[in-house]
């Protein structure tokens, strides 16, 4: 038997190493946008949950969750399960949910469903939030999900599992023959057994140094990409009213009735916002338009007023524009920031959602920076920057030169304990030890699912922010200018969103 186990797990190995080259190709192997009848026909509504055409997110369904606890299960069962992914919304931000997910062979036996990931919390707006959730199971089985919901209701739509990567599949194996491994070894010591056991796992741990090395790499690439630069530099532009003509109208008018002085406090109040002569816009912060917004409205007001351009030094006909058009104008200059304030509130909440999620991946890649150096000194690497460098080198032969030195580290091992130099107990605390890093991993598998659930979110705000129903502005020529920078946004998100579902998803 323990032979057995013990050529199983080379063969795991084997495969391991085979596999990693093609860890990150993706393959959708369910996807449910609750639509069709057959697309109803691949759910069992058990209870507290039903079908519904209204909150879709695309299409024209959607799955209703009410409040309190409900059930849903796949009527068909999946092979190799690998990463969930759904949208969900909520009626408002107050609603709560918990969200368990299980597997089965059989999705009639109750007892036999294994839970094997849960996602709570609430949205921050009644708008669809993607999340991503690893099963990580290879067998043949059932998918079901539990809620509880409390505070409102929520809306599930366009589900989607992909199969389970080679790599992810093979360590779970590895981990159950290990422990399997571990457990003959309390009643028998076979030494053979343990060297072969070792040498197998030398191999195994040097790959998961080069998963973390890979899982590095993507939150480097989202922190890059993420920035957007070219589209939240255009979208932030959107919201500065000296792009627009009708503000231009505006300050027109102001500077013909105004005084030096009001002139001076008009050009000094611009300045920050660009160049109106030649249309040269700054990125509009709220900060910026807070200091603006009220300041220009009251210089409107006072230069309209009659004691105002009557000393203000101003020919006849001017002085009959300004009595004519003194509460117009205000009226449009009040009507026109209330439009640009309504665009920089949507420009403030992306930012504030882009800030939050370059947090989160910043404290990511130092976590796992930082669990990847303590794993190549468990690996026997040593410290320092240059061994660090090594496996994170660009360079495949010297990363795997690098790989290799953790190989013959455990070989090392392997031949101490098969020339009973060392004790059966040391042999299993090393084991415990080499294998509880690789499982600390996968901690980081989930950590940066959720990471890209919000980048997914991201965009798909981005991508509404920007949609022709969204323009606030009234004037033609205004809502045409708005236009122009929106379709700009639209191809560099585009493309973004591209490049990061290649890359990433």
């Amino acid at each position: 038997m323990l032979k057995t186990i013990a050529s199983v797990l080379v063969l795991s190995t084997a495969s391991l190493m085979a596999s990693l080259a093609f860890a990150q190709q993706k393959s959708v192997i369910f996807k449910n946008g609750f639509e069709s009848d057959s697309d109803h026909k691949k759910w069992a509504l058990i209870y507290g949950a039903k079908f519904t055409g209204e909150q879709a997110r695309t299409g024209t369904g959607a799955l209703q969750i009410e409040q309190g606890e409900a059930s849903v299960r796949s009527r068909v069962n999946l092979s190799e399960q690998g990463t969930l992914e759904f949208w969900i919304k909520t009626s408002s931000p107050a609603t709560q949910y918990k969200i368990n997910v299980l597997v089965a062979a059989n999705q009639n036996v109750d007892s036999g469903w294994v839970q094997v990931g849960q996602i709570l919390g609430n949205n921050d707006s009644a708008e669809y939030h993607a999340k991503r959730i690893s099963i990580d199971d290879p067998g043949k089985k059932y998918l079901r999900l539990d809620f509880e919901i409390t505070n409102g209701q929520v809306w599930i739509d366009d589900l989607s599992v992909e199969k389970i990567l080679l790599d992810t599949a093979l360590q779970k194996n590895q981990e159950k023959v290990i422990a399997e491994v571990l457990g003959k070894l309390r009643d028998d010591k076979n030494y053979q057994v343990q060297a072969d056991a070792l040498r197998t796992l030398g191999k195994n741990y040097a790959a998961q140094i080069d998963v973390q090395r890979q899982y590095l790499e993507y939150a480097n690439g989202i922190y890059s990409s993420v920035t957007l630069v070219l589209a939240t530099s255009e979208r932030g532009k959107m919201a500065n009213p000296l792009g627009y003509q009708t503000f231009k109208g505006i300050v027109s008018d102001v500077k013909m009735v105004a005084s030096p002085i009001q002139k001076a406090r008009m050009d000094s109040l611009l300045k920050p916002l660009g160049d109106i002569a030649t249309a040269t816009l700054n990125v509009m912060t709220q900060g910026a338009y807070a200091a603006f917004a009220e300041p220009f409205k009251t210089i409107v007001a006072t230069t309209f007023d009659k004691v105002a351009y009557e000393n203000a030094g101003v020919d006849r006909k001017t002085r009959k524009f300004a009595e004519e058009n003194g509460l117009k104008t205000f009226s449009k200059a009040e009507g026109f920031l209330g439009e640009v304030e309504k665009e920089l509130n949507t420009v403030v909440a992306l930012d504030k959602d882009l800030m939050d999620i370059q947090r989160e991946v910043d404290k990511f890649r130092k976590d796992l920076d930082k669990h990847l150096k303590e794993s190549l000194i468990a690996g026997g690497m040593g410290r320092g920057q240059e061994n660090y460098n090594r496996v994170m080198s660009k360079d495949e032969a010297i990363r795997s030169a690098a790989l290799e030195e953790i190989n013959s580290y455990f070989t090392l091992q392997a031949e101490s304990y098969q020339n009973h130099s060392s004790s059966n107990t040391e042999f299993v605390q090393f084991m415990m030890k080499a294998t509880g890093t690789m499982e600390e991993t996968q901690v980081f598998k989930e950590r940066f699912n959720q990471i890209a659930s919000s980048v997914i979110t991201f965009y798909d705000k981005f991508d509404r922010s920007v949609a022709k129903d969204q323009n606030p502005f009234s004037d033609e020529k205004d809502r045409g200018l708005w236009e122009s920078h929106a379709v700009k946004v639209r191809t560099y998100i585009q493309e973004s969103k591209a490049a990061f579902a290649k890359a990433y998803m």
